[in-house]
């Protein structure tokens, strides 16, 4: 049985979970599901389960009958950006911020969106009966494959053109970690098209060095050499370059929440906030919202999942959306995640206000948040837990308006995770473990 999709496609082991066969499969079925009609773009990061997996990847959609033209290394906004230019479907071999052994696939549609949840129901349903043998997929006339030169220039362009070309940023010096991935050639080259000065890390991909201490996780490593260099800012990119993590000249991190306040602020001092309202998820954290109330800026509150974001964007008509992760779409410039078009106009905004990236971030007042990943035998019996629910309902009316309990059970573990904020650290602390204990009690710990 082949494996569900998750929040952002199939992911998994390369070799074992994430195999030739099922990706040749997936090839089939995404064919099935979107229509022979429809072209495809490929494109991949730089593990070096890559190249086996595009061939499978195309060799699928070639056998039913689908055009491919393939784009081979480039960050998944890249590829979303050239399947909003050709009107063509997407699919990205990647596993974003997973470790090197790991790598998956995630599909676009026409126009560059993530899959909406009926067109990703039809895949899977079609991918399943291909696995299970009830069907085959191929078609009576194989379709074409073809490589194609030229998305990255394109991609860097696209970034350039976000900001309106020029060298806005000349006399800024930049310090950019590209993770081994995606964007290493990419993020570069749009910097110092834009005149900043550009010290580049961890841009030497071998196909296992993606993600490997270094890029968003491990931020660390940025923070240092931002302090090191004397840089005004730093940029962190995962291995596929959907996200980014911004560093301060003083070594201190800009996650999502930051750059979610900073660029909501901009755009709506310059009348360009449609609707002033922001879309994220229910992780971002309570100190963004209250940096933006006041200034009469609403946040739409989504479930976790960039996807969700973006559906609450269109919803509400919204130009704006993202994650504390650092996957943040400006609906002007695209439709996922663009973690160098995230760090472009971030930059931008610092340059037209004059001010440091210290002093933009510091919009948001950051609530201590603590998160508890509680092992559990009986994941399934969480919503009948009355005790436990009791027990979350004493410390939301402990912590009034000035916290939260966020709890949510895994998709794929035995575990419930238990987030909580507070205007404190020690009662954050203080309520998190014992909501962890009494979660326990009722369900048992592992």
């Amino acid at each position: 049985m082949a494996p569900h999709f998750g929040t952002d496609g199939i992911r998994g082991v390369a070799g074992t979970e994430i195999t030739v066969e099922l990706v040749h499969a997936l090839g089939l079925a995404a064919v099935q599901a979107l229509g022979a009609d429809v072209p495809f773009l490929i494109a991949r990061d730089t593990r070096e389960s890559g190249p086996m997996l595009e061939e499978a990847l195309v060799n699928g959609i070639v056998e039913a009958g689908g055009a491919v033209r393939i784009l081979g290394v480039l960050p998944t906004p890249g590829l979303a950006a050239a399947c909003a230019a050709a009107d063509a479907a997407g699919a990205m071999i990647s596993a974003s911020h997973n470790p090197y052994a790991d790598n998956g696939v995630k599909l676009f549609e026409p126009g560059g969106r993530k899959l909406r949840d009926d067109t990703e129901a039809a895949v899977e349903a079609a991918l399943h009966h291909i696995v299970d043998g009830a069907a085959s997929g191929a078609a009576s006339v194989p379709g074409t494959a073809i490589h194609v030169d030229g998305a990255v220039d394109a991609y860097v362009a696209h970034l350039v053109e976000a900001v309106g070309g020029g060298t806005p940023f000349a006399g800024v010096r930049v310090v950019i970690d590209c993770a081994n991935g995606a964007a290493s050639l990419a993020a570069p080259l749009a910097l110092r098209a834009l005149g900043a000065t550009v010290d580049v890390l961890s841009a030497e991909p071998d196909g296992t060095n993606i993600n490997a201490d270094c890029g968003t996780t491990h931020p660390d490593v940025l923070a240092r050499e931002v302090i090191t260099r004397g840089a005004d800012a730093g940029l962190a990119l995962d291995g596929d370059a959907d996200r980014v993590v911004a560093i301060d000249a003083t070594g201190a991190i800009v996650d999502g929440d930051h750059i979610l306040a900073i660029l909501a602020v901009d755009l709506d001092g310059r009348g360009q906030l449609r609707n002033r309202a922001i879309a994220t998820t229910v992780m971002a954290n309570l100190g963004l919202i209250r940096a933006l109330k006041p200034r009469g800026i609403d946040v739409i509150v989504t479930p976790v999942g960039d996807r969700h974001v973006i559906a609450a964007m269109e919803d509400h008509d919204l130009v704006l959306g993202g994650e504390q992760s650092g996957h943040v779409i400006v609906s002007e410039h695209g439709v996922t995640g663009d973690g160098p078009l995230t760090g472009i106009l971030l930059l931008d905004a610092m340059v037209r206000a004059g001010r440091t990236l210290r002093e933009l971030a510091d919009v948001v007042t950051k609530y201590p948040q603590v998160l508890r990943n509680v092992r559990v035998t009986d994941r399934n019996g969480l919503e009948a837990a009355t005790s436990f629910w009791d027990a979350v309902r004493g410390a939301e009316a402990e912590l009034g308006a000035e916290g939260r309990v966020l709890v949510r059970p895994s998709g794929t573990e035995p575990v419930v995770r238990v987030m909580v904020e507070a205007a404190d650290e020690a009662t954050a602390q203080r309520i998190a473990e014992g909501l962890g204990a009494a979660l326990m009690a009722v369900l048992g710990g592992v």
